[in-house]
């Protein structure tokens, strides 16, 4: 198979379960966004990490390809090999964050992003996951988007905003607390 096809070149690309649009598609959109939160995680595993971190990590990036196949695929289209985000999957985030969660100190103020390089990435990554939420809200309010799709991202960020507290404590580097300037 050939990595390029020229179908695109006239800035049209192919949905997962048929159909084209362009390239600037709410929905392409979407899924590229979750592809470059997908990417950013690749590069934060570049590092080493530890605990079970590695594990959890690789976990949402298969996640994330089948949250990118759920996106590229309109709710109407129902391929009998497409897999769409299920209520497991943010289960599996929840045991993770309630995991992470029972090692730290409960929040009482805001906290800067940053710490270790790993940490800093994290925080980078949750706020792309946050712009992927936007995006499947506004393509939900046109289109419709399925909804365990928007769980899983909620709960996503949540889980990386705990990885980065998670793996800045495993690394004993202090949190830094937001302070307003009078």
């Amino acid at each position: 198979m050939k990595i390029y096809t020229r179908t695109g070149d006239n800035g049209e690309t192919s949905l997962f379960a048929g159909g084209r649009v362009l390239k600037d598609h709410l929905r392409v959109e979407a899924y590229g966004t979750v592809d470059e939160l997908n990417s950013l995680l690749g590069v934060v595993r570049s590092y080493p990490l530890p605990g079970m971190a590695e594990d959890w990590l690789e976990m949402v990036q298969n996640d994330l390809f089948v949250l990118g196949a759920d996106l590229a695929t309109p709710l109407d289209a129902t391929p009998a090999w497409l897999v769409r985000m299920e209520a497991s999957q943010v289960s599996m985030l929840e045991a993770a964050i309630d995991q992470m969660d029972a090692e730290l100190e409960p929040l009482k103020s805001f906290i800067l992003p940053g710490g270790t390089t790993p940490a800093a990435m994290i925080h980078v990554a949750r706020t792309v996951c946050r712009r992927a939420e936007r995006v499947c809200v506004s393509l939900r309010d046109q289109e419709g988007v399925n909804p365990q799709a928007l769980v899983y991202l909620n709960r996503l960020s949540d889980f990386l905003f705990t990885l980065a507290r998670w793996l800045n404590k495993q690394a004993k580097e202090p949190e830094k607390k937001w302070s307003v300037r009078k």
